[in-house]
């Protein structure tokens, strides 16, 4: 490492090195890989501090003071800093300039307490200009953005840590309940329950293919071009606008009288207007501008970035960070549309430099933000420097990165280009039926005839028409290159070449993507677009919400969870109280309120007096958790579907009830939902259809020669398996086990007459199963045969039995000893159980034995994919312990459940596994912990005789202390019914094994930034 006299701290190593051939000879430049501390988690505050701490990380008692610590795999890179800044004799501290990079800036100071100068250097982009000139222009850490950055840190630790364990008690274990991450989840959630309301309705209407007469217009004669029926005997044609979720008319419909076309009526104009003249009503004809978008703020480039390129937030983020930090643009996380003169500049250059001067707006353009809770100080996200750099000039970029600077670097030259300008015409054309009077079709087109910002965009389509096939049939407007109108005139006759019936579908509000849950949170003012990839990540992998193709789809355990949430805290799940908190935050940065304050009411509740909400008194989140009273857990897992069909969420997943069918014992019959299935999906149709495949019980496929028993196949919850009953086996379990939420108590005579089961092979089908293969699977272990072996310390030979079974781990050979010892080696795949012969079996025993986990022969891949275009590594799906998975040989994504092996497309698994590579491996932190904990014990005992005996009374000596503190006056201030009502509800979660509230600490502060 380099020596300087001026130490310079950044976050990455990436931007370390990056500054550091920038600032050259006498500056060390060294990187805190983000936060070098954190809220220590309740089991990592020590003994003597529990009372205090223990329960959030956070005295709430004392004005919300967090207890912080650094973690084991961040002492490393503290000491580093540390033997660093004794040779150094000032520090410039070069974090990103937001409140996280603040927050970042704040904790080096505090943890590294340093005796020299400590200037904070801020900048927006990696540049030798910009970081010579931050050099000049430092400043002092900025309180108000470390407040309000410390207080959204405490917030979450609250909101996480309170609500968490209910959800815990009343729906599943592991779950977690977050700020934002509960309101995006509640959004997808509402949708789907719009989309499962809907009810489609259809509509018809006519397309008429239309073409000019010889002579009707210059270079026109035979143009043809398509029209769709707007008007019929005087009444406005419906569409879907015109129809309410509920499929009825809405009210404007009713009022506007607009005739709703059936298909026999729509079929039966076809034949009227066949060989009729279409005339020419009337031509209008209207300037076109189209004007170039702002650049990027951090929510345009995930939106854009997600509808052109594919990209998920997440990728578009790494992507963003990866060219932040080479210096390829500028700071990736902003709310602002604003180009520096510098930047206005480099952009028209290039623009004169690569299109011409005629495609430069006539004045330079500057944009303001209009966001209301737009927060940073910074430009929007350009290319960086004084010059920009062309795509070409770019071309080693991983492929991500360099398909988003293109786009960055396009719209930035567009946001200074000149408007696209055109013509767009519209046309009425009447023709007179039979029977239904006359009927009215209209098409439009629109010409560009100058494609000004259009051209940096790549653009290159000039002519457009509504009306045609394409576009959904309402008459909207869509793309459709080389379809502009021809040169018509009042009073032109037009004949048909094709007419034709058009059918249609009022359709449900669309799935969010991640592009529209972007734009949608960014809309409301919920969370911060620098969240907004991590926010997404956080439910996806909670399993509250899952992708299939770009829809985002809440799978049911989403459904209770905000069921559950709205009912029981519908203020914290309330859109508009979240972006007041948002907005709560900003004004904490902005040094216009104190985060003491703002958690105190936020926690502790507001009274009538308050100063700060005059108007009315509000409870806190720790009396509405206090007063929560009694939760009918049943109710907020049943989802109902309709008709008698309810789905429920139980311990084993999600399944459907039939309430009105019950079986044989007067329960109701049940299915288990396939993982392929929608919410929306799941109709009363398709539930009775499920209820009547999948819940119709045992299939019996006959009897067992040996026993006389009877053989069936059934459905339980670890998947199909086979069951032997005997002739006085009262049981009569269906086999449904997957489908209870509370296991049965049994009779000791049913445990005694309980069947032989074996579960199914991955390749056997339950509904093709024959019983020649079920008695197969029911004999296992099947003895392969004997070995006979010398024991090594009486030099007797012994036999030893080899039998072939299958197992948790897959099937395998076992070899049982004489003296009871065995040794296992595993097969290649379930059908060696009946094929192995002894030959075999010896030669696998002859082999060393490997890990339980990687025994005998790999597995081949499941799918060969390619090349990753990332890295170049063959890419694979193979079939592990848990599944399916895709694979390059270093990184591994499970592959997610809406996706099969065959099925997935390459791209996406590139994708996929690009996103797990960015986020890198997954940290262990409770079992390190404690783990460094017990070795540090361990040490300083062996160290330390006296030191071991002062340890030793620790745990009394915090029982002490406990005692003697009480309560502060602070607390005894508060102390009430509620207090007392909450330390009561608290006190199941609180009682909880430190394991399990470890184990949850991650998703009970799961909106943290990334």
């Amino acid at each position: 490492m380099a020596t300087g006299t001026k130490l310079v701290i950044v976050e990455s190593p990436t931007k370390a090195k990056k500054i550091g051939g920038y600032l050259g000879d006498g500056y060390t430049v060294m990187a805190s890989v983000g936060h070098i501390r954190d809220l220590a988690q309740p089991s990592q505050v020590p003994a003597a501090k529990k009372a205090q701490f223990g329960k959030f990380g956070v005295d709430v008692e004392d004005g919300f003071t967090p207890y912080y610590i650094v973690d084991g795999d961040k002492k490393k890179t503290v000491a580093e800093l540390k033997s660093a800044l004794k040779s150094a004799d000032e520090l410039f501290l070069a974090t990103d300039e937001d409140r996280e990079g603040e927050a970042i800036a704040w904790h080096l100071v505090q943890t590294l307490k340093p005796k020299v100068p400590v200037r904070r250097m801020v900048f927006h982009e990696i540049t030798p200009e910009a970081i010579r000139s931050s050099l000049n222009q430092t400043r002092d850490v900025d309180g108000n953005m470390v407040d309000a950055q410390e207080t959204r840190r405490v917030l979450d630790r609250l909101y996480g840590y309170e609500l968490s364990p209910v959800l815990w008690r009343k729906v599943g274990p592991g779950l977690s309940a977050g700020r934002v991450q509960s309101v995006a989840t509640r959004l997808i959630v509402e949708r789907e329950r719009e989309r499962m309301a809907f009810v489609r309705t259809s509509y018809w209407d006519v397309l008429a293919t239309l073409n000019t007469e010889d002579g009707a217009g210059p270079d026109s004669a035979g143009q043809g071009f398509d029209a769709r029926l707007v008007q019929l005997d005087g009444k406005r044609l419906a569409g879907s606008k015109d129809f309410d979720e509920s499929g009825n008319a809405t009210k404007a419909a009713l009022k506007d009288g607009a005739l709703r076309l059936e298909q026999a009526q729509a079929e039966s104009l076809v034949e009227e207007l066949k060989g009729k003249d279409f005339t020419v009503q009337g031509m209008d004809t209207k300037p076109y501008r189209r004007r170039p978008q702002p650049p990027f703020t951090t929510s345009t480039l995930q939106q854009t970035a997600g509808n052109r390129l594919g990209m998920s937030s997440r990728s578009t983020m790494r992507a963003a960070q990866g060219l932040y930090e080479n210096g390829y643009i500028t700071y990736m996380r902003t709310d602002s549309v604003t180009l520096s003169q510098e930047a206005i500049a480099a952009a028209r250059e290039s623009v004169q430099e690569r299109f011409g001067k005629n495609y430069l707006s006539e004045k330079p353009k500057q944009y303001t933000t209009k966001t209301a809770g737009a927060q940073e100080a910074h430009e929007c996200i350009r290319p960086a420097g004084s010059h920009f750099r062309s795509p070409d000039e770019l071309a080693g970029l991983p492929p991500d990165q360099l398909k988003l600077y293109t786009l960055i670097w396009r719209r930035t030259l567009a946001s200074q280009m000149a408007d696209a300008t055109g013509s767009t015409a519209t046309v009425k054309i009447e023709a007179e039926s039979d029977k239904q009077g006359v009927a009215v079709f209209q098409a439009s087109g629109t010409v560009i005839e100058f494609p000004g910002f259009l051209k940096a965009l790549g653009e290159g389509r000039h002519t457009a028409q509504s009306g045609s096939k394409k576009d959904g049939g309402d008459g909207k407007t869509a793309d459709d290159a080389n379809a502009s109108l021809p040169v018509m005139g009042k009073g032109d006759v037009l004949h048909a070449s094709e007419l034709q019936a058009d059918g249609h579908e009022t359709q449900p509000p669309a799935r969010y993507t991640e592009a529209t849950l972007v734009k949608t949170l960014e809309a409301r003012e919920i969370g911060r677009p620098s969240t907004y990839a991590s926010i997404i990540s956080t439910i996806i992998d909670r399993g509250y919400v899952y992708e299939r193709g770009r829809a985002l789809i809440p799978s049911w355990l989403a459904f209770s969870v905000i069921k559950l949430l709205e009912s029981k805290f519908p203020k914290y799940v309330d859109y508009q109280f979240t972006a007041q908190m948002e907005n709560g935050l900003d004004m904490i940065a902005h040094g216009k309120e104190s985060g003491q304050e703002w958690l105190t009411r936020f926690y502790f509740g507001a009274g009538e007096s308050s100063a700060h909400s005059p108007d009315e008194a509000h409870e806190g989140l720790q009396q509405q958790v206090a007063q929560l009273g009694e939760i009918d857990a049943r109710a907020i897992n049943t989802i109902e579907i309709g008709d008698g069909l309810q789905v429920r969420v139980g311990r084993y997943g999600p399944y459907l009830e039939d309430t009105v069918e019950l079986d044989d014992e007067g329960n109701p019959k049940r299915a288990s939902i396939p993982e392929t299935i929608a919410p929306d999906e799941l109709t009363v149709a398709a539930g009775h259809e499920l209820i009547a495949s999948n819940a119709g019980g045992p299939r019996e496929l006959g009897k067992d020669p040996k026993t006389g028993g009877t053989v069936e196949v059934r459905k339980g919850r670890f998947g199909p398996y086979v069951a032997l009953v005997q002739p006085d086996d009262d049981s009569k379990a269906s086999g449904q086990e997957a489908a209870e939420d509370k296991p049965r108590k049994r009779s000791k005579k049913a445990v005694a007459n309980k069947p032989k089961m074996a579960s199914l092979f991955k390749t056997m089908d339950p509904e093709t199963l024959t019983l020649e293969d079920a008695l197969k699977l029911l004999e296992l272990p099947r003895t392969v045969g004997s070995i006979e072996e010398q024991d090594a310390e009486s030099g007797n030979t012994t036999e030893a039995v080899v039998t072939a079974n299958n197992g948790r781990y897959g099937p395998y050979l076992t070899k049982t000893a004489g003296n009871g010892s065995t040794e296992t080696r595993s097969l290649a795949s379930e059908d060696e159980i009946f094929t192995v012969d002894m030959t075999k079996a010896k030669e696998l025993f002859a082999q060393p034995k490997y890990g339980r986990r990687a025994r005998g022969a790999a597995k081949p891949p499941l799918r060969e994919l390619g090349a990753d275009p990332e890295n170049g590594k063959s890419v694979t799906i193979k079939d592990g312990f848990y599944g399916a998975y895709i694979t390059d040989g270093e990184t591994n994504r499970t592959l997610p459940k809406q996706y099969s092996p065959e099925s997935i497309e390459p791209a996406e698994a590139f994708r996929l596994l690009a996103e797990k590579r960015a986020a890198g491996p997954v940290k262990r932190k409770g079992r390190g912990t404690r783990k460094s904990s017990s070795s540090k014990a361990a040490s300083s005992k062996s160290k330390s005789a006296g030191k071991t005996s002062k340890a030793g009374k620790t745990g009394t000596a915090a029982k002490k202390t406990k005692k003697a503190t009480g309560t502060s006056a602070a607390a005894k201030a508060r102390s009430s019914k509620a207090s007392s009502a909450a330390s009561k509800s608290t006190a199941r979660s609180t009682s909880s094994s430190k394991t399990k509230a470890d184990a949850t600490a991650a998703g009970a502060s799961s909106d943290k930034l990334e």
